[in-house]
């Protein structure tokens, strides 16, 4: 519990410095700095790595791993930055969001790994990010035609369209923008509660974290060459 709380607040600095505007370049900043390693954080290959060491190489027992401990830092995160009412709003609601960002997109970075995916590739990081939106948020994208399959499909497309990248990261960056400044409004009728905005922001956030990890794992399946391997 220790280890996610000192790393969930270690992801507060890095969302307030990107705080400003979270668009489809800060998406991509995030996602980058996810799968490199930010704050208290280790790279995404490394943490996948740990954890599947730590459960002798059992896949479903890692990511269950790898899933909870994100899970509580993003309750962490959540309750930090949703103490303020609607005076903090302009910098608190995209710190909020780019903390979710990065921790999600390291999330499903190393359950990608685990599962045998090559994070360099930019099919898998389109599909990582596809992964945040759940699956309402990419099948809507593909009924609409702004994607050409889910999250799966992207990370295993014979090629890689460029196109995708801006689409991918500015559908990233509003959906969870309109989320979490959706929620911070409902929470403001309850600001003279103490703590009251920062309990529904660990909630909220601890509940979507688990979601994407749990979509990731359904949606990213084991390759073949993993298994071989």
């Amino acid at each position: 519990m220790g280890i996610a709380r000192s790393a969930a607040r270690g992801l507060v600095p890095i969302g307030l410095k990107l705080a400003p505007q979270v668009g489809a370049g800060v998406v991509r900043e995030l996602l980058a700095r996810a799968i490199s390693g930010a704050g208290p954080y280790r790279g995404a290959v490394a943490a996948a790595r740990a954890h599947l060491t730590e459960n002798g190489g059992d896949r479903p027992a890692a990511v269950a791993g790898l899933i909870e401990r994100h899970v509580r830092a993003a309750g962490v995160q959540g309750f930090v930055t949703n103490l303020g009412g609607l005076v903090t709003m302009p910098v608190s609601v995209p710190a909020n969001v780019s903390g979710l960002v990065l921790l999600q997109c390291h999330l499903v970075a190393a359950i990608a790994h685990v599962h045998g995916y090559d994070l360099d590739d930019p099919r898998v990081r389109n599909a990582v990010l596809a992964c945040l939106l759940g699956p309402q948020g990419t099948s809507a994208l593909v009924r609409s035609g702004d994607l050409p399959s889910s999250p799966m499909g992207l990370a295993t497309s014979p090629v890689h369209d460029p196109v995708l990248d801006a689409t991918i990261s500015q559908a990233v960056s509003a959906e969870l923008l309109g989320r979490v400044t959706g929620r911070r409004m409902v929470t403001t009728f309850g600001r003279r509660i103490p703590m009251f905005g920062g309990g529904v922001g660990a909630v909220s956030d601890g509940v979507s974290t688990y979601r994407v990890g749990r979509y990731a794992e359904r949606e990213l399946r084991v390759r073949p060459s993993a298994v071989r391997g």
